[in-house]
Formats: structure tokens, sequence, C-alpha cells
């Protein structure tokens, strides 16, 4: 379904509600940032629900990644592509507050047990958690992308690049664009 589609027929609450529960459980799982639960929220709009297909999630986050603004900016797209604008504000309310609320909470609890041995245990045991996470989306998103030996090569080439340089990762994006261009 389209956005065309969405906004010519009635979003009934049911598919608000799935958007409003599927976010909502994502986000009290997005240790890393949102970034780290891209797989799962893949999971959720593609396999789940069927709201788009694996292309389309791969383009929005593109677009999300593009824009300016914080990278969650997907979840207002994919809602805006499910329902409309009710869909984007769900979906984009869904995924902030209850995070939010975690983090809020967690905050307290720090500023009262500073300097416990055991929280400086706990954080330093989410760090492997994240950059896994993380690692999982990348390797997720560049294994369902078109293009073959292609985007392979261009995953590895900008992370390398990214990783080893000092350089702007906008000299990735402008390349991978550039090079999408002409060939995919």
């Amino acid at each position: 379904m389209d956005r065309a589609a969405a906004g010519s027929r009635e979003v009934t609450g049911g598919v608000l509600w799935q958007i409003a529960v599927g976010f909502a459980a994502v986000s009290l799982i997005s240790v890393g940032g949102g970034i780290a639960v891209i797989p799962e929220m893949s999971r959720l709009v593609v396999d789940v629900h069927g709201w788009m297909d694996q292309a389309r999630f791969t383009q929005l986050f593109a677009l999300a990644q593009a824009a300016p603004g914080p990278n969650i900016l997907v979840v207002g797209l994919i809602g805006w592509h499910v329902a409309g604008l009710a869909g984007m504000l769900v979906a984009t309310a869904a995924m902030t507050l209850p995070s939010g609320l975690l983090a809020y909470g967690v905050f307290r609890l720090r500023r009262r047990l500073a300097g416990n041995m055991g929280l400086r245990l706990v954080e330093k045991g989410l760090v492997p958690i994240a950059l896994g996470l993380i690692m999982a989306a990348g390797a997720i998103l560049a294994q369902k992308a078109t293009g073959g030996w292609l985007t392979a090569a261009l995953v590895a080439g900008s992370t390398l690049f990214v990783w080893r340089t000092e350089r702007s990762p906008l000299w990735v994006i402008g390349l991978g664009a550039g090079i999408g261009a002409l060939f995919l």
C-alpha cells in the first residue's frame, strides 16, 4: 500500500493501534539509538504486517538518513506511508515516548547510584550490545538492498572509509548517490 492508498481510504483504528503497539515495543529495545532497531522495524513493517516491501523500506530509510535531523525520521515516513498524517503522528509518538520516559527514569536512577560499581558494569555491558545491534542493522540493510556485488562493495568500501579516515561521511553519501544513479 502506498501513501496515496492510505489517504484514499479511511484509516482504521486497528491499523493505528498496530502502529502504536509495534513501534512502542521497538522503542523499548532501542539500546544504541534508532539505527540499532532497524532490523526489528523491517521485520515489523515488511514481514509481520506487510505494509510495504523491503525495497520500499530501504528507500524510506535512505531518505530519512539523507534528511537533516534525528536518525529516527524513518518512523514518521513509515507511519505516513501506512496511514497518512495520523499514522505519522502515532508512529513518531510511539517510537519516542516510551524510550524517552525510560531514559528519564534511568537518568534519575543513575543520579542516585552514581559511583556504584554495578552501574558501571551495566553501562560497560550495554556498549557491545548497542554495537552489535547497529552492525546487525547495517548487515540486514546491505543484504536486502538491490544491486548485488556493487552494493556489497559499496558497503564494505564505505565502512572502511568512515572507520579508517577522518573525512566526513558526507563523501560516502555523495559517492554512493552518484554510483547508484549511474549503475542501479
